[in-house]
């Protein structure tokens, strides 16, 4: 995959899943606010419903009081004839007089001042009542003011009486208001009747959260308020109405509702749908960053194999034209019949075809521990044993090079469970790696020691070292630390990921310390058996 495109892959990704971090919180936003502004609307209808039914309820109790004197009082009424009305007409053509009387009279009733605060004196209150009479007349006659005087019968007469609601209603909440307001307001309103008409609309309306109230008159606290209700509340938590107006309109009493775990109650609306889109976005963001690592290691893997078939077929091409020249040199007549150079070029034919061999049977081993083909029988061995067999095998090696091993077999307890042909080998890999990253003559050292039931094997050298990063990584398979400008360090970086596979299918484990240019210490530790 192209650098650019994959770069720009990535940056695509990365901007596509912020984008729906953010499109989830500016929804999470906009439902809290649209569910505030809710709340407001609600909270705003059950405060003024609370406010109509107080008003309400107290004119209605000043009502009782007034059709309470009305029926229980023995005195006669005053009566009073305030207006009347007498409209007359004619129709000339039909001869057809028409006569319409309208009498508006009133009734004084007084009361006892006990029933009343005393502050209150009107000097008692009056019934309106309205008496009309409609009288048809289909004679020639004419009729005026003078001949209704006469006891003329008229051909329809209709007559209606009753009281007159919309005066009676006017005069009524006109002297209610009056009243009231010489009242305080803890004699007008209950603490308990108010909290309950509040808790009753609340829950109609679907606030159902701990709510605190209280009134204030003019700008100050009264009594009329619940036990934990404080007028310094959150402001954004609180609703507030005016209440109780008199007949000038002044409305000193208001109304203040609040509610402490208001924002609380709204996270609660949310908190479902909230829950499955935060898990949504963890999948979403844990798919991305599992994608992200994939295809991140698919492109080490991809340059690692690369890098793997560069070395392989250096390691092949080396011993393939060592071979083909060795097989050039016996054809020719004058070293076909020197015996001694022939067989040194058979020798040399056979070190390169077994070197070959050698790196063919690597790679196997590994596809084959990964496809958990490999037969690995298990018996009890001595580890020293094993490791002076895997000396014998990098000696060769080591004379080139000049290099010596140095032996500090400190472990009193040396009986493993292995399979000494895999166990060799993996000593033979570290070794062979420290032989390899030595610039200078190799010096080797191994140690064993127990540590309770286990037997730790360290093998460590003063070559090149490595880095941190190298060191987390060393064990992957492919993976091989660049060098530099050291070239003769070959090799296909399977070896090490060969000897994990190995250790832990041992029950045991593998690990590495080292410094950059102070060499390296490769650690094994193994379980002991009795």
């Amino acid at each position: 995959m192209n650098k650019l495109f994959f770069r720009f892959l990535v940056l695509l990704m990365s901007l596509s899943l912020i984008g729906i971090i953010l499109v989830q919180v500016y929804w999470f936003n906009t439902s809290f606010k649209n569910n505030d502004e809710q709340f407001k609307y609600h909270v705003t209808q059950v405060i003024d419903n609370v406010a109509d039914k107080l008003e309400k309820q107290e004119e209605y109790s000043f009502y009782d009081k007034i059709n309470h004197i009305k029926d229980s009082t023995g005195k006669i009424p005053e009566k009073e004839d305030l207006l009347e009305i007498l409209f007359v007409q004619r129709n000339t053509k039909t001869n057809k007089t028409i006569i319409y009387k309208n009498s508006i009279t009133s009734e004084k009733y007084d009361y006892d001042g006990a029933l009343f605060n005393k502050k209150f004196n009107s000097g008692g209150f009056k019934s309106f009542s309205s008496k009309r009479l409609t009288e048809v007349y289909n004679s020639n006659k004419t009729i005026d003011n003078s001949s209704l005087n006469k006891s003329l019968i008229p051909d329809v007469k209709m007559e209606k009486e009753g009281s007159l609601d919309v005066l009676n209603k006017a005069q009524l909440q006109i002297s209610y208001k009056d009243y009231a307001s010489t009242l305080s307001i803890e004699e007008r309103i209950s603490k308990e009747k108010l909290k309950n008409l509040l808790k009753k609309e609340l829950v109609e309306h679907g606030v159902n959260t701990k709510f605190e109230f209280g009134i204030s008159s003019n700008g100050s606290e009264t009594k009329i308020k619940s036990a934990g209700f404080n007028f310094d509340f959150d402001k954004d938590a609180t609703y507030s109405i005016p209440i109780l107006a008199d007949n000038e309109g002044n409305e000193k009493y208001e109304l203040s509702v609040t509610f402490p775990n208001k924002k609380k109650f709204l996270l609660s609306e949310l908190v479902s749908i909230t829950i499955l889109s935060i898990v949504f976005t963890l999948i979403i963001l844990i798919a991305y960053t599992s994608a992200l690592n994939q295809l991140i290691r698919q492109r080490q893997i991809s340059e690692i194999k690369t890098d793997f078939i560069n070395n392989m077929t250096h390691e092949f091409k080396t011993p393939i034209a060592t071979i083909n020249l060795a097989l050039d040199a016996i054809k020719n007549p004058k070293i076909i019949e020197d015996k001694e150079k022939v067989f040194r070029y058979l020798q040399m034919i056979r070190d390169e075809n077994k070197r070959m061999h050698a790196q063919v049977e690597n790679v196997l081993r590994i596809s084959k521990l990964e496809k958990k083909e490999l037969d690995i029988e298990k018996g009890s061995s001595n580890v020293e044993e094993v490791i002076y067999d895997a000396i014998d095998h990098v000696n060769l090696i080591l004379q080139d090079r000049g290099g010596e091993i140095h032996k500090h077999f400190e472990a009193a307890r040396t009986s493993v469970l292995i399979n000494e042909v895999h166990f060799t080998n993996v000593i033979v890999n570290i070794l062979e790696n420290a032989i390899k990253y030595s610039p200078e003559t190799p010096k080797i050292d191994i140690y064993t020691e127990n540590i309770k039931d286990m037997i730790l094997i360290k093998v460590k050298d003063q070559g090149l070292g490595m880095s941190k990063v190298a060191q987390k990584r060393v064990f992957e398979k492919f993976y091989r630390e660049h060098t530099g400008d050291l070239h003769n360090v070959k090799g296909h970086g399977l070896g090490l990921a060969y000897v994990k596979r190995i250790v832990e299918d041992h029950n045991g484990q593998v690990f590495v310390e080292s410094e950059k240019g102070k060499g390296s210490t490769f650690i094994i530790k193994l379980p002991l058996i009795n």
